[in-house]
């Protein structure tokens, strides 16, 4: 994923010309069905925020929302989130009430989302003894920009062709429209804008309803919603929790993850997980992988779809425009190109510039075999095994020094390309940034990982042509793990720890960071310096009391708010849990686990991307980082971790 726009460094030219910022998304309220989504103030309102809007797919459709009565304000009282897909907004209308000091008439605004789809019922309700005659009204603002330009602040509303009919308007922009069904209401349409109203009369001690909903359209879709249900049961996953505020958590994540599923829409059977909201709704390799691997205990079958989607995308060829090579999974997809100028940044709508997503994946068929995928379903995928294998041997060193390392053959692609991918994330103790290629810690776990899991499938399912390759990944795998050992290994005053990565000059880069909580549970280490690094991520430099620190607070970059250099992600938290019980290390596993507990109890239970690194004794819930998307599928897929480590605990 890719990070908010730089603000400018002089300070006379930001106040002259100051620089977009990118939204903040911290108060909005979501409602979502994937790939749709709407965000809003907490009365319902849409607009007054950088973020809020209508979004299908990559493109923001609706800019603005509103609804009013002619005859009173709407003081709004309540907000009641239903689920991912529903939320109930409650006011009152003091100005049609009666003279008691009770408010007597009341609007219910309920709102849900499905997938290309955005529908609303209005319910006005009175105890008021007589009839009560005035007129709703809804406004809303298209635009139909792009997403990548409203993330940077840059949002360009596009020309629009408006045809008005009966209680209806149907609304073109090229590829993108929408068409608004508003039975009973009068529609009319202004220079950029649409108004339904509705003249009412609500009877005495009586209600009306009036309803109107959204169908949205954009021709450029590269994924589609999920038809299937979930197939899980959320209120059984939840009952197994065993403590109360897991159980919530889980009830909220896996209806997240549920609202969260897409589809390509050549292969409608195949779910995988989209990354996250709003600005990450589509296929992620590495987050989609993960989020999959994080769930696999609840969900064997997005595991193997999720595979299969990938496979079908694997690299063929080598092209430096895209960051493909042979073998390669893929990064992510998009509708269009990702422009963000601010940051030199222009990726092609499939991109390949991940380091990691290619190991992974080969872990993740093998968990998922363990898990008793098929064999049949194993087999099939035994073509893209073998090409993601031959990908480590052959394009995923490009030094030659036998460890898996990337750098932006595009230019204009990302910078850094493992799971840390902002331009500042791989930084040494003393905040200068290392220079590639970059040959990051975790990376080289997950490759030996794969290698080792590779000659296992290979040996269970491959034929005579594998016998050579079966051998060749277990001594690969062995000999990467002992020169691990000696390259990345060092002493600093925060102690003995592997170095988060090894620079374009084979140095260890020196800074403590969350990236060494990955190694654990891979076997790239041994089981006492597991326990080492075990013990180093609960010391207070690396443990918030809300989860692990991306960065120590000793590295001379540390800053509790900053993307990748001082907060805590759930998902890598959740990550380091994952190794740990792997590796028998369940005491440092359920102490961690109670931190994101906490964590989630501070979110009321969704839990976004990240949040601040401040140390749970300066603040008594976890600080949002205000920028932080949500939900996010591997923030969501970290509940299903620590319930099987509550599970193992208890």
């Amino acid at each position: 994923m890719t990070t908010a726009p730089a603000a400018p460094t002089d300070a006379a030219s930001a106040l002259a010309d100051p620089a977009p910022l990118q939204p903040l998304l911290s108060d909005a309220v979501i409602v979502l069905r994937a790939p749709t989504q709407v965000w809003s103030d907490r009365d319902g309102a849409v607009g007054t925020a950088a973020v809020h809007g209508i979004y299908h797919g990559d493109v923001r459709h609706v800019r603005a929302l509103t609804a009013s009565c002619d005859d009173s304000p709407i003081e709004w009282i309540s907000t009641a989130p239903d689920g991912p897909s529903r939320v109930v907004f409650g006011g009152v209308l003091r100005g049609v009430d009666d003279t008691t000091p009770d408010p007597k008439v009341r609007l219910l605004r309920e709102r849900t989302v499905a997938d290309g789809r955005v529908a609303e019922s209005w319910t006005l309700r009175s105890r008021v003894g007589t009839a009560i005659r005035t007129t709703l009204r809804l406004l809303f603002q298209p635009e139909f920009a792009l997403l990548h330009e409203v993330k940077s602040g840059y949002a360009r509303p596009q020309p629009i062709e408006v045809e008005v009919g009966a209680g209806s308007a149907r609304v073109s922009a090229g590829p993108q429209g929408l068409e608004l069904t508003a039975a009973g209401a009068e529609v009319a349409s202004g220079p950029e804008s649409v108004e339904a109203s509705w003249a009412v009369e609500i009877p005495a001690f009586g209600e009306v309803t009036v309803t109107w909903d959204l169908a949205l359209r954009d021709d450029t879709l590269v994924v589609g919603g999920a038809d299937a249900p979930a197939r899980w049961d959320v209120a059984a996953v939840a009952a197994g929790a065993h403590d109360p505020r897991l159980a919530r958590w889980l009830t909220t994540a896996l209806g997240d993850l549920d609202a969260l599923r897409l589809v390509l829409p050549d292969d409608p059977a195949d779910e995988f997980f989209a990354a996250g909201a709003p600005w990450f709704f589509t296929l992620f390799g590495r987050d989609s992988l993960w989020a999959a691997r994080l769930a696999l205990p609840l969900d064997r079958d997005i595991a193997a779809s999720t595979l299969r989607v990938l496979a079908r995308l694997q690299g063929t060829l080598d092209d430096p425009q895209t960051a493909q090579e042979p073998g390669k999974i893929l990064h992510e997809l998009r509708a269009s190109s990702l422009e963000i100028p601010s940051e030199g940044i222009s990726l092609p709508p499939r991109y390949y510039g991940s380091v990691d997503s290619t190991p992974l994946w080969i872990c993740l068929l093998a968990d998922a075999w363990r898990a008793g995928l098929p064999d049949t379903e194993v087999r099939a995928l035994l073509p893209a095994l073998r090409g993601a294998l031959g990908w480590i041997r052959d394009s995923g060193d490009s030094d030659g020094d036998g460890f898996l390392d990337y750098i932006d053959r595009l230019g204009t692609g990302l910078a850094n390309q493992g799971w840390k991918d902002s331009g500042d994330s791989i930084q040494w103790r003393d905040g200068t940034l290392a220079d590639g290629p970059i040959a990051l810690c975790e990376v080289q776990a997950y490759a030996y990982e794969a290698a080792l899991a590779g000659a296992d499938l290979l040996a269970e399912f491959g034929g005579e042509q594998d016998a050579a390759d079966i051998d060749f990944w277990r001594e690969w795998a062995a000999d990467l793990k002992t020169r691990f050992a000696a390259a990345y290994w060092i002493e600093t005053p925060e102690g003995r720890y592997p170095a988060v990565a090894l620079d374009r000059e084979k140095r260890p880069v020196d800074t403590l960071t969350s990236n060494i909580g990955h190694l654990i549970g891979t076997g790239i280490l041994d089981a006492d310096d597991e326990a080492h690094i075990a013990e180093l991520l609960r010391r207070p430099s690396m443990s918030s009391g809300y989860g692990i620190r991306t960065m120590s607070t000793d590295a001379a970059g540390y800053w509790p708010l900053s993307y990748h250099g001082g907060s805590v992600w759930v998902h890598d938290t959740a990550i380091a849990v994952h190794g740990l019980r792997r590796a028998g290390l369940l005491t440092p596993a359920r102490a961690i686990v109670d931190e994101l507990l906490d964590a989630a109890e501070g979110f009321a239970y969704r839990v976004p991307e990240l949040h601040s690194g401040d140390p749970r004794s300066e603040t008594t819930a976890p600080t949002p980082y205000p920028a932080a998307c949500r939900p996010q599928a591997w923030s969501a897929a970290a509940a299903v971790v620590c319930l099987t480590v509550v599970a193992a605990t208890d």
